[in-house]
């Protein structure tokens, strides 16, 4: 299933900022970056449960905010794009 991953970190101090970079690492470590602060991320059930408990271990509940929203397998057809940077194709090639 498709999962697109958004969040939204307080970097006023130093701590922040670290949870900033590791959030973002973890989820290049499952999906594309399309934009600054969310990633499409191609999951099964596992892959995705396992991902939101290193996020939450990450964040700060009390500061930060992490977003799941859930496309499906027929995601094609529920995602538009308009402007600058075209989309990938997560199930297609990966050239390296």
């Amino acid at each position: 299933m498709l999962v697109v991953i958004t969040y939204d970190v307080n970097t006023e101090d130093a701590a922040g900022r670290r949870r900033l970079r590791q959030i973002a690492k973890q989820c290049v470590n499952y999906g594309q970056r399309v934009q600054n602060s969310v990633f499409e991320c191609l999951l099964d059930a596992g892959q995705c449960r396992l991902l939101q408990a290193k996020l939450c271990e990450i964040m700060d509940t009390q500061r930060d905010s992490l977003r799941f929203y859930y496309l499906g397998k027929q995601y094609e057809t529920k995602i538009e794009h308009f402007g600058k940077d075209g989309s990938y194709a997560p199930e297609g090639p990966l050239i390296v």
